[in-house]
């Protein structure tokens, strides 16, 4: 997760957050010490969860998921994250006059993604608006809103044709990486000095890779519709004959232009650090 999203800012104290499973999940012991004000957030977390159980209430670990948002020393530390739904049954459990403002912030958090499920429009938008603000030129943004829509496509048919979401999903996107670009999704990030599981590698792609990375899932996606394939075998057959299609391509422009396409550039130094801030989230 790149740091200018990482953390959120609620009454002048920072929260972390990272995002999974297509929504943000937020540091419970960041959300208790801002609610709670306590000296040693994490006790009183601890003690919350026994209370609970001690008095026959739900077990509050169960609303958690083990995640390792980015800290303060830029390190990556698991801890008990929670989404938006999962945080207002905790802060249920926590006596403390700062929780109404809190749960006004979740709300709004809340009421913005039910705005951008009726109306998808509106989410390009806001995802727009903060790729700019990052400093991304609007070409870019444009081809890379265009690659998500077609990654989705993908993945819906890869969902349809019975590929388990994760583990699969992975390996198949690594057959099209491999294929198209000669690196894997974990070795292309490596070559572009980028974290493993926190930044996503087609935010650091410049323009020609974001391009050859659509033509990959693209064709891949074609090729799974006219095979009608079936089952996680064929369609990682699939896979890597679209991304063969986009390295073939890849390799013609490469020759055509005498360079490679793939470059170990990424955006950490680039255009971020034009408009290299902290989202500030506060109540109104």
């Amino acid at each position: 997760m790149d740091k200018p999203l990482a953390l959120v800012v609620f009454q002048n104290k920072k929260i972390r957050r990272t995002w999974f499973n297509d929504e943000w999940w937020f540091s419970v012991v960041d959300v208790v010490g801002v609610l709670t004000e306590s000296s040693d957030a994490k006790d009183y977390w601890y003690r919350l969860k026994r209370r609970e159980v001690e008095y026959g209430g739900a077990e509050l670990s169960t609303f958690c998921r083990q995640l390792k948002p980015s800290s303060t020393d830029n390190k990556y530390y698991t801890t008990d994250c929670a989404n938006t739904k999962s945080l207002f049954r905790i802060i249920q459990s926590i006596p403390s006059k700062n929780a109404e403002p809190f749960k006004l912030w979740l709300a709004e958090v809340g009421y913005e993604r039910v705005e951008e499920i009726q109306d998808p429009e509106l989410a390009q938008k806001r995802m727009k608006e903060l790729y700019k603000q990052k400093g991304y030129s609007d070409e870019w943004i444009e081809k890379r809103v265009r690659g998500i829509a077609i990654r989705q496509e993908l993945t819906g048919e890869w969902n349809k044709r019975g590929v388990q979401e994760g583990k699969e999903y992975a390996i198949l996107t690594n057959e099209i990486s491999k294929a198209t670009f000669g690196k894997t999704v974990e070795e292309y990030k490596q070559f572009k000095g980028l974290e493993k599981r926190n930044q996503n590698l087609r935010d650091h792609m410049n323009d020609l890779e974001l391009i050859f990375n659509m033509l990959g899932g693209r064709v891949s996606t074609e090729i799974t519709r006219k095979d009608d394939a079936e089952g996680f075998d064929k369609c990682k057959d699939a896979a890597n004959r679209g991304g063969r299609v986009a390295g073939n391509a890849r390799k013609e422009t490469e020759k055509e232009l005498g360079r490679p396409i793939t470059t170990p550039e990424n955006y950490l130094l680039g255009p971020e650090k034009k408009n290299r801030r902290e989202l500030n989230i506060t109540t109104k």
